[in-house]
Order: structure tokens, then sequence, then C-alpha cells
């Protein structure tokens, strides 16, 4: 018995174990939906943001990228280099712009500039200083160069004979350096008031119908009335200066009136500096000059 105890003490019951159950499978962990998100939205977390924004940013066009992508101050900073840019545009446009210049007044010193004499061709005034006939020489040692004219003062006078004068002496000047008229002189038909020409021949008192002598071309003042009557030419070529109006009815032709135009002619125009001269006279025509010609002279 004992040894049946000790030998039942020392064998241990075997211990059947049941079979192990296999493992269970893992469980699969739940995988959410797929959230759809716009561009517009902000998720919660920043970084998931800025990595959106960085994905989207990169598939815009360069352009789009650029125009996005300007900060802040830079339309600020390009606005004032616009507004800069159109003033200095604007003032070089007012520096540059034409002005209008006005032309400077002319100062007239009228005490400094002389006075320049008036054209008596122009003006219509008479000429003071005579000129000679045409086809005439010039008097030696006198004439309008030197600022004199010689004329013949003869007749009835205290002392006839050839007298230098200043240019634009008259008639009256020239019997004044005669020593004037003789007492009894008929000065009746002589015009004091004439302007001397150069050369000219001055008769005072001749009896009528006497030629005056002198050179071709000196004019004659006489003191008596016409020459020969009838109408007849006279001996000598009359002077247009110095004719009378009745002296110039002694030519042929010529009547009061045409006489008296000639005169009045002859005051106008200072006297005839040739015979061409009685062309511009009213009623002398072609015919009648050719008739006048050879009878008159300056």
């Amino acid at each position: 018995m004992a040894g049946d105890s000790g030998l039942g003490a020392d064998v241990a019951p075997a211990v059947v174990r049941a079979p192990a159950e296999p493992p269970a499978p893992a469980s699969t962990p739940s995988v959410p939906e797929p959230r759809t998100e716009t561009v517009g939205e902000v998720p919660g977390d920043p970084s998931r943001a800025r990595r959106l924004v960085t994905a989207v940013r990169e598939r815009l066009p360069l352009w789009v990228r650029l125009r996005c992508g300007m900060a802040p101050r830079t339309p600020m900073v390009l606005g004032l280099v616009l507004l800069a840019a159109v003033a200095v545009a604007t003032v070089h446009f007012w520096s540059v712009r034409p002005q209008p210049v006005r032309a400077p007044e002319p100062v007239a010193d009228e005490a400094a500039a002389p006075a320049l004499p008036p054209d008596p061709l122009r003006s219509g005034a008479p000429d003071p200083v005579p000129r000679p006939a045409a086809g005439q020489p010039p008097s030696a040692g006198g004439g309008n160069g030197s600022g004199q004219i010689v004329v013949d003062v003869s007749g009835k006078v205290h002392r006839p004979g050839v007298r230098r004068l200043p240019a634009g002496s008259r008639v009256e000047d020239a019997l004044e350096a005669a020593g004037g008229v003789r007492a009894g002189a008929d000065v009746t038909g002589l015009n004091r008031a004439r302007v001397l020409v150069d050369g000219e021949q001055v008769a005072v008192g001749l009896p009528p119908g006497l030629p005056v002598a002198g050179a071709p071309g000196a004019g004659g003042v006489g003191a008596g009335p016409a020459g020969a009557p009838g109408g007849a030419g006279p001996a000598v070529p009359l002077s247009l200066n110095s004719a009378t109006a009745e002296q110039l009815e002694t030519l042929p032709g010529v009547g009061p009136v045409l006489a008296q135009h000639m005169i009045d002619y002859r005051t106008e125009n200072n006297g005839f500096r040739s015979v061409d001269e009685l062309r511009q006279v009213n009623g002398i025509g072609d015919r009648r000059f050719a008739d006048l010609r050879p009878l008159v002279r300056p």
C-alpha cells in the first residue's frame, strides 16, 4: 500500500488540455470615406490648408500666379511710380510747349534820327532846287552840284551881268543882286516870285518885239507885252518858263485858254524842264506840239 501510495505519489496525473482555438482574425480598421474639399474652404489644420493652397497654385498658369502672388504693397508702389511718371511727363510737356513771342515795339528816337527832306515828286511840293533844262550843259563853276546857280541879268538894271545865286533863288533875288530895277522900267509882266533855273537870262524892260540875246536854252523874261501880233510866231524861240500869257498867245494855235493851261502847268511843276513837257499840258496834242516845238524853249 505504501508502495502503491509512494508510486502513486510520484506519478502526477496527466493534465489533458483542450486544443487551442485559432486566433480570432484582427479587426480591419475602418477607412473613413474621402471628403471632397473646395478651394475656397479652409480646413481646421493650418498646415493642411497651406499644402492645399500650394498644390492649387502650382497648377495655375504663370500669369495667374504672378497676379495672385503680389504682395499688398506692390499695387501701392506701382501706383506711386505711375504717378511720378505722369508728373514728370506733365512738367516736360509744360516746359517744351510752344509759347507766343511778342515782337518788340520799335522805339523811335526822333531826337537822334535826322528828319529826311520830303520827296517833291511824291508829295507834290515844288522842288526847291531847280534842275537844268534837257540838253543844256551845266554852267562852269555853278549849277546844282555846288548848290549855286548862274543867271544873266540884263536890261534896265543898275548892274547887269552874270550873277551867282544860291539854288532855289527867285527873280526878285536876281534883280537885287543886279542892283535893282532902274526908275521908269516897265515890270508889269515880270513874275518876281518865279524860281530861277541854272543858266537862265532875266531881261528887264525890253521893248516889245525885241529879241532877247543869250545862250541857247537860256530863259528870258520880258517886261513888255506880247511881241508880234496876228498869231505869228516870235522871231526867236519863246521861253516857256518866263513868257507871259500874252506872249504865249502869239504862238500859232494858242489862245487865252491854252495859254492859261500852260501857265498853270508851269506853276504847279516849278517850270518846264524840257520842251517835251508840253505834251502833258491839257489841250496840246501831237499835231499842235509839232507846230510849237521849234518855236519854244524851256
